[in-house]
């Protein structure tokens, strides 16, 4: 359930009374009046977006910017005001405050109606999006390998994450590890994404990534990622662990332990509706190819090319960019 605040001092709530007429066909959207008085009561409850109606509250609506932001879990509400003011500057500040929308009151109860419902999807989207890379997140992820496995179409599911990662960020810290993050997501994109629009990449989260590709010729795809992301990745290294081939990490015993310099392991899975049934299958069978892919030194790929679950790994699949 989606909660609205609509900050309106009004007694006579005409306003209201007619917003919440306008998203009545939407369950899931909750209107609540709020008065100022009640303000802080009412804010405990985190809303999904604030309105503000600057003519129906009888205070400067600095102040109660300031009022909606002093409990620091409230600095993220989507805020949308309503002004009957033609003032281009004080507009400007209104909108300087970090609010999203700024709309002429009076207006149409169904212009704010598709503004909420607008801002909404827009929230609902950011959600599901990593923030750091700007890819889907795991709800569109599934979302996309079940609708192209409910249309039965044949698709190659890519796993992809880094070796000795956590090494890297123990010595050179989560700012730089963060750098190879998004290198990594945008070789992944550039590569999948080059030649088919169809294809999906998504963000699972820290440095695990899956995409969905069409192409029949996959193979192609993961060896010229691993070709990319090795030219790539030395730039983040040091001259002296670049030359000396490893690096030189701290253990909690305090002993110092080598660790090899970041590589990528990509595990493929061939899908069909015939070898699987749901999306839950393929993430096991993806779990295990990639498992299989780290099991070997450098940036690798492994292919599961296996008809059904029974078979094994074909051995030829395996391959090792050198």
């Amino acid at each position: 359930m989606k909660k609205v605040y609509l900050l309106d001092n009004d007694k006579d709530e005409i306003f209201f009374k007619s917003l919440k007429k306008a998203m009545r066909k939407e369950q899931n959207v909750e209107i609540v009046n709020v008065n100022l008085n009640d303000l802080k009561e009412k804010f405990k409850t985190i809303p999904d977006i604030c309105i503000i109606n600057e003519e129906g509250i009888d205070i400067e609506i600095k102040e109660v910017f300031q009022k909606i932001k002093e409990a620091q879990q409230n600095t993220n509400i989507p805020l949308i005001v309503l002004s009957q003011s033609d003032d281009e500057e004080h507009i400007i500040e209104i909108l300087k405050n970090d609010v999203e929308i700024c709309l002429k009151y009076p207006l149409s109860c169904e212009i704010l109606y598709y503004t909420i419902m607008n801002l909404i999807k827009l929230l609902n989207r950011n959600r599901t999006v990593s923030p750091l890379t700007g890819l889907p997140g795991n709800a569109q992820i599934q979302s996309e390998m079940q609708e192209r496995l409910d249309r039965g179409e044949k698709y190659a599911m890519m796993y992809l994450d880094l070796d000795n990662f956590k090494a890297y960020n123990d010595t050179y810290g989560f700012s730089n590890g963060d750098e190879i993050i998004k290198l990594t997501a945008n070789i992944i994109t550039k590569n999948v994404l080059e030649d088919n629009k169809k294809n999906f990449v998504g963000h699972i989260g820290g440095d695990d990534f899956v995409a969905l590709v069409e192409d029949s010729d996959y193979e192609k795809i993961c060896q010229n990622i691993i070709a990319e992301f090795d030219r790539s990745i030395v730039k983040y290294f040091t001259k002296e662990d670049i030359e000396r081939g490893y690096l030189e990490v701290e253990n909690r015993k305090g002993i110092i332990e080598p660790f090899p310099l970041t590589t990528i392991s990509i595990g493929v899975v061939e899908v069909t509706k015939e070898r699987f049934k749901n999306t839950l299958e393929i993430g096991e069978a993806g779990a295990a190819v990639k498992h299989l892919a780290k099991t070997i030194w450098g940036s690798t790929y492994v292919i599961d090319r296996r008809k059904n679950r029974e078979e094994i790994f074909d051995k030829a699949a395996k391959k090792k960019i050198q």
